[in-house]
């Protein structure tokens, strides 16, 4: 259907439903998450109700003001934030008709150029229009394509999930010979107090990439680009972005971090440790403060704990995430396991970091720059030899006796498998370093 012919089937919300009938339906919308955790979108929807249930079509200027909070200097004709929020709440609805299209006679739409809603049939409305996935093609530059996201995502879903209920379900245990890895740092920090384990799952946020027609032919990995908020705020800077760029509310995880997932939740479990889980994506700033934090995932992915975990290191990260150079000695770990021949060696790297915060909760860092040191990581440190020899490779310290250090290893595999390690960096952190201004700055960062 061409936006003529659907704008000349559109009808004034009056003329179909009551008012009561068009709250509830905006509430029903608001209610099934499609707007997202932001209440600009929901308030939007609701001003544009409203007025439409009184025969009005706000201006831009009043939008600006009465629900993104302008003041009455804002310049429309420089300043393009209505039309970005108009245009992102247009596709939010459409998810939302998409999922639930078959419990609905009619849906609101908001036509191309106006600020107002109308009411169209959904016989009417092919909402697949334009939004069907094509086969993904290469992406060069600052992009990477993930062509297999499909059907990676499922899988891994899945395979999460039945590793933590298994695990939680059967209460499996460490061997016997990890039986002291519970009274070593830092899993004594965490298992000695009542305080809740919170596991970080680092994930990767996904959009895509329209063409011409409007499809979706790509779906795009941005480093800068780490949540719905922020590929929000790059539409906001520039409202060409809208275009070209869809949410596709997509979330992407390594395969290595269940089998990480594995090897952490049996020593967990072993002290009957409440365990809640959330994706980095998701994570807020009053977590920080009441839980012990425990990350699993790449260190690409860390994201918005990144700031912390390398406030003291000793280590930075390179040219690229699969690169670590140490600051003091300048050798340069980098990984080559990110697309491993068949049947070849390769060498990837494992890094745990763990540390007090102020409120004395710990924080357990277990990453890698791919699946294979990520993995090696965590059966590593659910391993008390191996966390013996780290302590054997820290000079005695207040740091290490606090469970304030960081370690990095050197894996060796074969076809994606970690078969061989070795600890070629250790070195103690000082808690009041990374501490010092760094919380106050992720509290901006991570939002209420």
């Amino acid at each position: 259907m061409t936006t003529e012919s659907l704008e000349a089937s559109s009808r004034q919300p009056s003329q179909v439903f009551s008012v009561d009938e068009l709250q509830l339906i905006t509430q029903n919308i608001a209610d099934s998450g499609e707007l997202g955790r932001s209440k600009t979108y929901i308030n939007l929807l609701r001003y544009l109700v409203d007025h439409a249930s009184s025969g009005k079509s706000p201006k831009e200027i009043e939008i600006a003001i009465d629900v993104l909070g302008r003041d009455s200097s804002f310049d429309v004709s420089k300043d393009s934030v209505v039309r970005v929020y108009i245009h992102q709440l247009r596709k939010k609805l459409d998810n939302y008709y998409r999922k639930h299209l078959q419990d609905a006679q009619h849906r609101i739409i908001i036509p191309k150029g106006q600020y107002t809603i109308a009411v169209v049939p959904v016989e009417t409305y092919d909402i697949a229009a334009g939004s069907a996935l094509r086969t993904p093609e290469t992406v060069t530059g600052r992009y990477y394509l993930l062509s297999h996201l499909v059907w990676i995502l499922p899988a891994i879903a899945v395979l999460l999930v039945a590793n933590l209920y298994y695990l939680i379900g059967s209460g499996a245990n460490t061997s016997d010979s990890d039986m002291h890895v519970t009274t070593q740092l830092p899993w004594s920090a965490v298992l000695d107090d009542d305080l809740p384990v919170l596991l970080v799952m680092g994930d990767y946020y996904i959009f895509g990439e329209l063409n011409e027609l409007g499809n979706v032919t790509r779906m795009i990995r941005d480093f800068s680009v780490n949540s719905p908020q922020d590929l929000n705020a790059l539409f906001m800077r520039d409202s060409a972005m809208t275009t070209r760029y869809l949410d596709l509310d997509l979330n992407y995880m390594p395969e290595g971090s269940a089998l990480a997932l594995a090897r952490v939740v049996p020593v967990l479990l072993r002290a009957g440790k409440r365990i809640n889980v959330t994706m980095m994506s998701r994570l807020n700033t009053a977590d920080l403060k009441t839980h012990h934090i425990i990350y699993i995932g790449y260190i690409s992915a860390l994201d918005k704990l990144r700031g912390l975990v390398f406030a003291d290191s000793g280590l930075q990260i390179g040219r690229t995430y699969d690169e670590l150079l140490n600051r003091s000695s300048g050798d340069i770990y980098s990984s080559d396991a990110g697309l491993p021949s068949q049947d070849e060696p390769f060498r990837d790297y494992g890094f745990f970091s763990t540390f007090p915060s102020t409120s004395q909760n710990q924080f357990i860092i277990i990453a890698g720059t791919r699946d294979a040191g990520l993995m090696h990581t965590a059966q590593a440190v659910a391993n008390s030899a191996s966390l013996s020899a780290i302590g054997h490779s820290l000079a005695p310290s207040s740091s290490h006796l606090a469970g304030s250090y960081e370690v990095l290893y050197e894996v060796f595999g074969f076809n994606r498998m970690n078969f061989d390690a070795t600890l070629v960096y250790s070195r103690t952190l000082d808690p009041g370093r990374i501490w010092g201004g760094e919380l106050s700055s992720m509290q901006g960062m991570l939002g209420p």
